[in-house]
């Protein structure tokens, strides 16, 4: 199965393409003014596979970078729309918790991404050479918390924090690789803790 994976939500961004066995990814860092379609154009040409060959896009679906995040679910949703490929959605900081892994980096780890406003969003994976287990969940916590945490010689790593490592394309692919729980565009959507907050604007005047 040929794979196209996207992990738009640092401000390194990846495209990486699977086949036959063989990973090929481009790596851009430049957050909004990467070229989505040159990264992906990149990934292609290395890999040696036309666009019609692709059969499955795996997103990285966050948290991060919102706008990033929401161009390459847009990606994925059209080429469904133009081609019928199936969709994955994957989580950007499981990929980031399978990358600490690859580089040796065991043991109780909190998986740390800006969140703005002084936050993080936070999760603590158990990790060892042979395997991965969330144990506690995804949230958002104030600054004050990772650097208490970085402070007592706890581990953590992401985009900007602790030990500093960016989500990429081809750990999205290798996590979807063997997984059929494919959705329709429609249900791919970004992780976002934050409840939206909607501001009423204001009547218009008169004059």
């Amino acid at each position: 199965m040929t794979i196209l994976a996207l992990e738009f939500s640092s401000s390194q961004r990846s495209a990486a393409v699977g086949h036959e066995g063989n990973v090929a990814e481009a790596i851009e860092t430049g957050g909004h003014g990467t070229s989505a379609f040159r990264l992906i154009g990149g990934a292609l040409a290395s890999a040696g596979v036309e666009r019609e060959q692709i059969e499955v896009i795996a997103v990285g679906l966050g948290p991060g970078s919102y706008t990033g995040i929401r161009v390459a679910v847009s990606l994925a949703q059209g080429w469904q729309v133009a081609r019928g490929v199936k969709l994955l959605g994957v989580s950007s900081a499981e990929c980031l918790a399978a990358q600490a892994q690859t580089e040796g980096i065991f043991g109780r780890v909190g998986v740390v991404i800006d969140a703005q406003r002084r936050e993080f969003y936070l999760a603590t994976w158990e990790i060892s050479e042979t395997a991965r287990r969330e144990i506690a969940p995804l949230k958002i916590v104030p600054a004050s918390e990772v650097e208490a945490r970085l402070k007592a010689g706890e581990i953590c790593v992401g985009p900007s924090a602790g030990k500093i490592l960016y989500p990429r394309a081809a750990t999205i692919l290798a996590l979807a690789r063997g997984r059929s729980d494919f959705i329709s565009g429609q249900k791919l959507e970004p992780v976002y803790l934050r409840a939206t907050n909607f501001v009423k604007a204001p009547p218009a005047r008169k004059f």
